[in-house]
């Protein structure tokens, strides 16, 4: 089946040999299997070593048991600090799948590469300086070419973003404000997350001056707030309906749902939802222990001296949570996650600048390993519909969020078939 100007690959998943990269490609293998693509998918997976991609290839044809894959995947050599090669790979693909972290430091030269020739890209960043500094530098070029860049679309941030999403449409009238809370378990094996994070956390907390630099140099223009306004909790709080400590969740999920809110607001001239996000961390043990390793981690994070120590023992200074090999498989298939929505708003023909909230719902999205598992999903399946439900894309390429590319698409729908589960828990007329 021929692809975008008759490109030999559909989808190419870039960093394929890395930690997250081999389950984005094990990922692909399986859904290009399924029933929707039914084998019609061409792929391949790009990276620096022929023999590691191979790797992964043999990996994923043992653990799927489709011996096929070893020879029916295509195999792309390209490096990130080597630009000519970067063009080259773009140019074999509809979409690239980029798995290749920290994004502030090897995430640029692939959006670059992608824009330049014409082709879409999803990445799993989280760091919302790389997302917006992208936004600044290449929304009008990707415009223009009409290819559509898509951050965020993993773990970080498709579970939040779209969430928000979900509870509006399920809620009958206007939902003006949500607050979420994300639980994440962990079965007798423990968990641990691999350091490409650490790092990534470790480098945005220095650099917070400069996003707010970025942010001003974008000039966006605040949200209006529509109905009650929303309110923020303390650092730590004592949630009843979980019946145990939660904190602020340090993610870039705010900052996401506020971009798809802005768009939405702007260019569709939706009501915008004002959001806060949380996470449950447990009894007073566990508060008090997170509370002692975030001063410390603040502290170090300040100074050059304090960074290189953070990123040279992770174990140390996370409380083994953050490992150079990051989880075993088992570690992985005991964990998951559910991310608990609480909307509220104004019943149909109500004014939400009138008076106060008079409904509410409650939603959930709950889903495997979610540094991992719902991670490859969640990427994978934003990539499917950037090719399949095109016509359902904003009319314009750009730089995008995931609530902004696929607001109207199938995505959910796609997620839920495959593990990431959008539930309605309850809905009040207050």
């Amino acid at each position: 089946m021929a692809t975008r100007g008759g490109r030999p690959y559909e989808l190419v998943v870039f960093g394929a040999s890395g930690f997250t990269g081999h389950f984005v490609a094990e990922e692909v293998a399986r859904v290009a299997a399924g029933a929707e693509l039914r084998g019609s998918l061409r792929w391949a997976v790009a990276g620096r070593s022929r023999d590691k991609l191979q790797g992964v290839l043999d990996r994923a044809a043992e653990r799927l048991g489709k011996p096929e894959l070893k020879s029916e995947v295509g195999i792309i050599l390209c490096d990130v600090s080597d630009p000519s090669s970067l063009a080259d790979m773009a140019k074999q693909a509809a979409v690239v799948l980029n798995c290749v972290g920290p994004y502030r430091f090897f995430g640029e030269p692939v959006v670059k590469a992608c824009v330049e020739n014409g082709t879409s890209c999803v990445d799993i960043s989280g760091e919302p300086q790389f997302l917006e500094g992208m936004y600044l530098k290449y929304n009008d070029k990707a415009a223009e070419k009409g290819v559509y860049v898509v951050g965020s679309s993993g773990f970080d941030s498709i579970p939040a973003d779209m969430g928000v999403l979900y509870t509006r449409d399920n809620l009958k009238g206007t939902l003006t404000a949500v607050e979420s809370f994300l639980t994440v378990k962990s079965g007798p094996e423990g968990y641990s997350i691999h350091d490409g994070t650490w790092k990534s956390a470790i480098h945005g907390l220095a650099d917070q001056d400069n996003l707010r630099k970025l942010r001003k140099q974008i000039g966006y223009k605040p949200l209006p707030v529509i109905g009650a306004k929303l309110k923020r909790r303390g650092l730590v709080f004592y949630s009843q309906e979980f019946k145990e400590y939660s904190i602020p969740f340090m993610g870039s999920d705010v900052s996401v749902v506020k971009r798809t809110q802005r768009y939405l607001h702007t260019d569709l001239q939706e009501t915008p939802v004002q959001y806060a996000a949380y996470a449950t961390v447990g009894g007073i043990a566990s508060v008090i222990k997170l509370m002692l390793a975030g001063l410390l981690f603040f502290l170090l994070v300040k100074f050059s001296f304090g960074r290189n120590l953070l990123a040279k023992y992770p174990e140390l200074f996370s409380g083994g949570h953050f490992t150079k090999k990051g989880p075993t498989q088992k570690q992985i298939d005991g964990s998951s996650f559910t991310m608990t929505f609480f909307g509220e708003g104004y019943c149909e023909g109500q004014d939400p600048q009138q008076g106060k909230p008079n409904v509410k719902i409650c939603t959930q999205v709950k889903g495997p390993d979610a540094g991992y598992v719902a991670t490859a999903v969640a990427m994978v399946q934003a990539g499917v519909a950037l090719l399949k439900d095109a016509s359902s894309l904003p009319k314009q390429g750009g730089v995008y969020t995931p609530g902004a590319a696929f607001s109207k698409t199938k995505l959910i729908d796609r997620l839920n078939k495959h593990g990431i589960e959008f539930s309605v828990i309850s809905k009040s007329e207050a």
